[in-house]
């Protein structure tokens, strides 16, 4: 590599590089500087820093943009991947100031570092259009996120959750790769686009088929849809609140933009179409059917939990469902549609989270542990209600707009609307989400509180966590065309 590819190796990757290296210096100060001090300085000081680095590389990407690729797709950098980035290092910030109150470990610095590490895979999986790179990003996100969840080292929930996610996770990755050197057999290429020209040369080829079924399978698993989401309930309940937050918002953001764009350019020719009465063979179909699966599975099982982890866990697999409609159409619509979705559904299950964080104190997890939470803490109680209806889609919360335009881009992407078949299953499965989200907020509204239960003292970094992410689900609700028109306008750059 020449001189000039490392220096626009280096302007491409300056976000990543800045992210890096402030979860160096986070490890590095911990491990020095700070290590004989109280350990709520060295959770302040992790945290400081770790925000101001995601916040220096949000500057550099919004006031100094770098657009431009390296050969074979390795690196592709323009706005859209660009405002991904900017979602995902926001993302960032509330996970950060979750830890603030955090005192599950002594170990401060590896955990802050590995949440900076976990954003720079994360902002690595959206920015490259290569099979090699595509995995790498998704291992280093995969290994950052394992060792977070068993971080609690007191908790035996926690081993045993870090201990499924890294078994079905490790075969998993074995699973995708498989499908990625099939699909490096059939196209001599690494690049998505080189693949995606030999594919729409030979889309009935047997080995494209199996290529395509353990894509969707590898992927499958990231994303936590049915039937590949056997690890969720654990993580969501064992992983520490911030691992969790985590792994239920910036994750899924990652997951399904990198899951789209693979599809969309690799494997287009070989998309084949789910519509009634005008089915053809390829991975639409099968994508088709795992929406349909996660969308039953994720909702029914969720009215049968008990606790609010579990119940946000299985309504992730719900969600996932909805947001697989988009890729089914794989259409610019459908693509708008779902970046609106998966942010806004991150915003609104990460203050969830934020919740819980400022709950913990009181031992919270089981739903009717929200009892009184409306007496207790209103302002936590309130955040709670926008965070759930906007899950439920309830307008005019940011979360019905996300349905909205996922469930219109498949009426508009289709002929006679073929696939009302699976938007009406959606809305049913919305209607049965409606009732388990309203138990916990009849227990944090209607049932009394405890007799002489005190009010709730919040962290006051975590209290601003809450009110960003509710605050912000509030505005895209009310106002959908800030993000939809950012994302409408620099759509044009990303998928061709």
């Amino acid at each position: 590599m020449t001189g000039t590819s490392y220096a626009e190796l280096l302007r491409l990757t300056a976000p990543e590089i800045v992210v890096g290296l402030a979860g160096l210096l986070v490890l590095v100060l911990d491990l020095s500087v700070l290590r004989r001090t109280a350990i709520a300085v060295r959770f302040h000081s992790a945290v400081v820093a770790g925000c101001a680095g995601c916040v220096i590389a949000w500057v550099v990407l919004d006031k100094f943009p770098a657009q431009g690729s390296l050969p074979a797709g390795m690196l592709v950098v323009n706005p859209l991947t660009q405002l991904i980035q900017i979602a995902l290092l926001g993302l960032a910030i509330v996970v950060l100031l979750l830890v603030d109150s955090a005192r599950f470990t002594t170990h401060v610095g590896e955990y802050c570092a590995l949440i900076l590490f976990a954003t720079t895979a994360m902002m690595l999986l959206v920015s490259t259009q290569n099979l090699l790179v595509l995995f790498i990003s998704i291992e280093f996100l995969s290994l950052s996120l394992y060792i977070m969840t068993g971080f609690d080292k007191e908790s035996a929930q926690s081993a045993e959750a870090a201990l499924k996610y890294f078994l079905f996770g490790g075969m998993s990755a074995g699973i995708l790769l498989f499908g990625m050197s099939l699909l490096y057999g059939i196209s001599g290429s690494l690049a998505l686009q080189p693949i995606g020209a030999a594919v729409s040369q030979s889309p009935g080829d047997p080995m494209l088929t199996l290529a395509m079924v353990m894509v969707v399978a590898g992927f499958g698993f990231k994303i936590a849809a049915a039937p590949f989401h056997m690890w969720a309930p654990e993580v969501y309940q064992g992983a520490p609140t911030a691992s969790a937050a985590l792994v239920a918002s910036s994750s899924k953001v990652a997951s399904f933009f990198a899951l789209f764009l693979a599809f969309n350019l690799g494997l287009r020719a070989a998309a084949g179409s789910a519509a009634w009465g005008m089915y053809s063979a390829g991975w639409a179909s099968l994508i088709a059917i795992l929406a349909a699966v996660s969308m039953l599975w994720g909702n029914l099982a969720a009215i049968a939990q008990t606790s609010f982890r579990r119940l946000l866990a299985y309504s992730a697999i719900g969600h996932a469902g909805y947001m697989l409609i988009a890729l089914v159409v794989h259409s610019r619509q459908s693509l708008t549609a779902l970046v609106y979705y998966v942010i806004t559904y991150a915003l609104a299950t990460v203050g969830a989270f934020a919740v819980l964080s400022a709950l913990e104190g009181e031992g919270v997890d089981a739903i009717a542990d929200f009892r009184g939470l409306g007496k207790r803490a209103p302002d936590l109680a309130f955040c709670l209600l926008i965070f759930l209806l906007s899950l439920a889609g309830v307008p005019p919360l940011a979360g019905f707009f996300g349905k909205f335009y996922v469930f219109t881009s498949a009426l508009e992407g289709t002929n006679h609307f073929g696939l009302l078949w699976l938007v009406l299953l959606a809305l049913a499965m919305s209607v049965v989400s409606f009732y388990y989200y309203l138990k916990v907020l009849k227990q944090a509204y209607v049932s009394a509180p405890v007799t002489g239960a005190p009010p709730i003292h919040v962290a006051v970094a975590t209290r601003l966590a809450v009110w960003s992410a509710a605050t912000l689900v509030l505005l895209l609700g009310c106002l959908p065309g800030l993000l939809l028109n950012k994302v409408a306008t620099t759509l044009g750059s990303a998928v061709q």
